[in-house]
């Protein structure tokens, strides 16, 4: 078959929201200048057998006593706060760089320039104003907490701009803030969203931010830092570790991004209570791995793939929320060459 003269058969973009690692202090509500950073402590434990069993031994009394009975010994690591803290600080910092109309990588220059002329006339049309105040609002919302958000009293965070020539400041009340969805008006989340959208749509600008944010969780609670993947646990001595930087425990910049780009609403379903799982995190196919779904498929042509491949080379697209997607995908950052063979 012959060539496509728009095709890029290596096309690469960066990510233009990037987290540093999220690092996890323990101190109190009532004095949050003294903090502690937090440390991971290791447990062994004696569990019980809670599986799922075969059909023979959940129906045979005898065998299923000599499988209970069977110590389920485990070592894992865990974290929590001090008996006089009530309060979990994570501190992250923010790097919000613009440069999206040019890919890092492109093989193709016939596509390069259709796909710099979409790219152009988004910024100019939306200025990425959309996008930037939903990574704002989960910047205020604190969703990045993840597991430690829910059950907080009191949830504060606090923005600073580290741009030396310009600096600014802003303070939210997260429980304020829902995260279920994006219909929320608030004077500092427009402010600070305006700096984002401004980098983002900048040829070669960038934004520093500094994220403070206080979790009033309860004495003593545990805390949930980020868990390493363990690829072969029966080697391992630990069935659960748990990830720490220079002994402090700490929180992947994947997961805090991951939480950062949870602003896909556009989803077929999304309106659906039955199936809607609220907003998700920009993906390709709408990936949600702990539901083991794919939102957005080929099949219904709702994927990034599809947006992509006809709005690059100059299509247009049927909605506005299409445009946001495939843009966003693009601040996600990845490989998305298409093969010769597929064109």
């Amino acid at each position: 078959m012959a060539k496509h003269e728009n095709t890029a058969s290596v096309l690469a973009f960066e990510k233009k929201l990037v987290p540093s690692d999220g690092y996890l202090y323990g101190t109190r509500w009532s004095n949050r200048s003294e903090a502690s950073p937090l440390n991971l402590k290791e447990k062994s434990v004696r569990g019980t057998i809670s599986n799922r069993l075969k059909p023979t031994i959940q129906k045979d009394p005898a065998k299923l006593n000599k499988e209970v009975e069977k110590a389920n010994l485990q070592t894992v690591d865990a974290c929590s706060l001090g008996t006089e803290q009530d309060t979990l600080k994570l501190y992250f910092t923010l790097k919000v760089l613009g440069g999206i109309q040019q890919p890092s990588a492109c093989n193709n220059a016939t596509f390069k320039q259709s796909f710099s002329i979409a790219a152009k006339g988004y910024i100019e049309r939306e200025g990425f104003a959309e996008l930037a105040r939903r990574y704002a609002l989960n910047i205020a919302n604190a969703r990045f907490l993840w597991r430690n958000r829910v059950g907080a009293e009191n949830i504060e965070v606090q923005v600073k701009t580290l741009n030396s020539d310009a600096k600014q400041e802003w303070s939210f009340d997260a429980t304020m803030f829902t995260t279920r969805d994006f219909d929320v008006d608030d004077s500092q989340v427009k402010d600070m969203a305006t700096r984002i959208a401004s980098a983002l749509s900048s040829d070669n600008d960038f934004l520093m931010l500094e994220i403070t944010c206080y979790a009033q969780v309860g004495k003593a609670q545990d805390i949930y830092p980020s868990e390493e993947l363990v690829l072969d646990k029966g080697k391992g001595k630990k069935s659960k570790i748990l990830y720490a930087v220079d002994n402090i425990a700490a929180m992947h910049s994947q997961k805090i991004g991951n939480a950062l780009r949870t602003i896909d609403t556009w989803y077929p379903g999304f309106d659906d209570p039955e199936i809607s799982a609220g907003p998700i995190a920009i993906e390709p196919y709408g990936a949600v791995t702990n539901l083991g779904k794919a939102y957005r498929t080929p099949k219904e042509k709702q994927d990034f793939y599809t947006f992509f491949d006809s709005w690059a080379r100059g299509g247009q697209l049927e909605r506005p929320e299409d445009e946001h997607y495939v843009m966003a995908t693009l601040v996600r950052g990845g490989v998305f060459g298409e093969s010769e063979k597929d064109t």
